[in-house]
């Protein structure tokens, strides 16, 4: 089975050493050492390999260049339909990180790599929970349909219960939420914020506990909001300033004149 992005791979006692060790520090933001671990030379570890880089993209707004190398190579050996599909997945990934960062318009290219991943991942697989709320991201960020990305969303949310993929249900949980929030629903909101958060920290998503403490800081009022603030900036801090997107959601506000 191939590779699948939003996996939690290595987080359990009884995964692979190899599994454990990618994790751990992916998860510390240590996208690079974690990819230079993983053998190219196989479909699945290349695929592994070319996911964490770019999630690099997308949590740093570096990285570009070898991301694009690595997924070329993924494509290049990968075999089967289900490979096949998740390396487009990838690639409509990475598009969609281009073109939201502000690097690149590569909406048409992340569309249609998504597209060709959904004609190759049969519906039930795995796969097509990640593939579902990849294309909730273009629906509710470069579309800005709300509605069209609730839908995928919660597609990828059942998808994501339904094969025991905690770290891609933090993912739904949270954007849900975000959802949830725009349109008022501050209860709804703060339970999905909540549940993101819990999960992250369940597993020891580092990197991805600063972006849920801070969105749980939305739906909170005062003095809760600016605790989870402060947390949110410190665990930002230590690793770095990544993801790099969150300095603005942290930056206190404008001073009124």
């Amino acid at each position: 089975m191939a590779y699948t992005a939003m996996s939690g791979s290595g987080t359990n006692s009884g995964d692979d050493p190899l599994q454990t060790a990618v994790w751990r520090l992916r998860s510390r933001a240590c996208w690079a050492d974690a990819a230079a671990l993983l053998d190219p030379a196989t479909p699945d570890a290349s695929l592994q390999r070319a996911a964490l880089l770019v999630e690099r993209c997308l949590y740093t707004e570096q990285g570009w260049g070898e991301a694009e190398d690595a997924l070329r190579t993924a494509e290049a050996v990968a075999r089967s339909d289900d490979e096949r599909g998740a390396a487009a997945c990838e690639r409509g990934q990475l598009a969609y990180a281009a073109t939201l960062l502000g690097v690149r318009d590569r909406a048409d290219e992340a569309r249609a790599a998504l597209g060709r991943a959904a004609a190759l991942i049969p519906p039930g697989a795995p796969g097509r929970a990640v593939l579902d709320f990849r294309r909730g991201l273009l629906a509710e960020n470069l579309a800005r349909s709300p509605q069209a990305a609730r839908a995928a969303y919660r597609r990828a949310h059942a998808g994501a219960t339904a094969h025991a993929d905690p770290l891609l249900l933090s993912f739904t949980w949270r954007h849900l939420a975000g959802l949830a929030l725009r349109d008022g629903e501050l209860a709804e909101a703060r339970h999905g914020f909540s549940e993101s958060l819990r999960i992250r920290e369940e597993l020891g998503y580092l990197v991805g506990t600063a972006p849920a403490l801070a969105s749980l800081a939305d739906a909170e009022s005062e003095p809760e909001a600016s605790r989870l603030r402060a947390e949110a900036g410190r665990l930002f801090r230590l690793l770095g300033g990544v993801p790099t997107w969150l300095a603005r959601q942290l930056a206190p506000p404008a001073a009124s004149a």
